[in-house]
């Protein structure tokens, strides 16, 4: 069944499963880690080999017999399962770590995406009451519309996060543009996104950090910006083994 939906370079994100709570108010208030890595190897139906998550060039080591919840994050949707972890290893010059599933593999229905850290130059402009309905129904800037040049960090299939130093309001509409290179294509995204939320950066004071959820985006369109995160993600993989 794992190697029907998983295959090597789809990434994971990975929770340390908790069984006992000795101060149940603690544990639920605190924020569990989150570790990010990717699969390496499907080596049978309920073991893969993953690599050792990293976090600004350091390994970040999986307890061995620790349980975690596995979300995969693949082209045909998010798959999740729990997991736990049997070895860890240096093959090939990557350090890895040696998984067995507890439970089913079983798809997740709620909308989802894995976040890649980028930095894309995006065209932004704020919409009032009047001109939010014409941008929707057009896909298009409002003529003579002020753009604010903006910076993209992170993007998924659901919405991206961007710093700017225009200044926007909690649930307002916002009109995006941007280009990715699409089917070896640069195209452009002509989007609107809901704010969820801003906050000034501590280290710029001026510049503005917002979180955009896409509220006009087609099917085809997020499949696209899906494919190019992994195209993106693969590149990346590949630099980093010296391939």
């Amino acid at each position: 069944m794992l190697s029907q939906f998983i295959k090597p370079g789809d990434r994971i994100e990975l929770q340390r499963v908790e069984r006992i709570k000795y101060n149940e108010d603690e544990q639920d208030g605190a924020k569990k880690k989150v570790y990010h890595s990717s699969v390496c190897e499907i080596l049978s139906e309920d073991r893969l080999e993953i690599s050792m998550p990293m976090e600004k060039a350091k390994l970040l080591l999986l307890e061995v017999d620790g349980e975690y919840d596995v979300y995969f994050y693949t082209e045909n949707g998010l798959y999740q399962c729990f997991a736990r972890v049997l070895d860890r290893y240096k093959s090939n010059n990557i350090y890895m770590v040696l998984m067995e599933l507890t439970s089913n593999l079983r798809k997740q229905q709620r909308r989802e995406y894995y976040r890649f850290s980028c930095a894309l130059e995006m065209s932004a402009f704020g919409l009032s009451e009047e001109e939010q309905e014409e941008v929707l129904e057009t896909r298009r800037v409002v003529n003579g519309k002020r753009l604010s040049r903006s910076v993209i960090v992170d993007i998924s299939g659901g919405g991206l996060r961007f710093v700017s130093e225009q200044k926007y309001e909690p649930e307002s509409l916002v009109g995006c543009i941007y280009h990715l290179m699409v089917n070896r294509r640069l195209k452009e995204y002509n989007l609107v996104g809901r704010i969820l939320s801003a906050r000034e950066l501590d280290n710029k004071p001026g510049f503005y950090e917002y979180r955009l959820q896409y509220v006009n985006i087609n099917k085809d369109e997020r499949e696209e910006i899906i494919r190019y995160i992994f195209q993106e993600e693969r590149k990346n993989r590949k630099k980093e083994l010296g391939e």
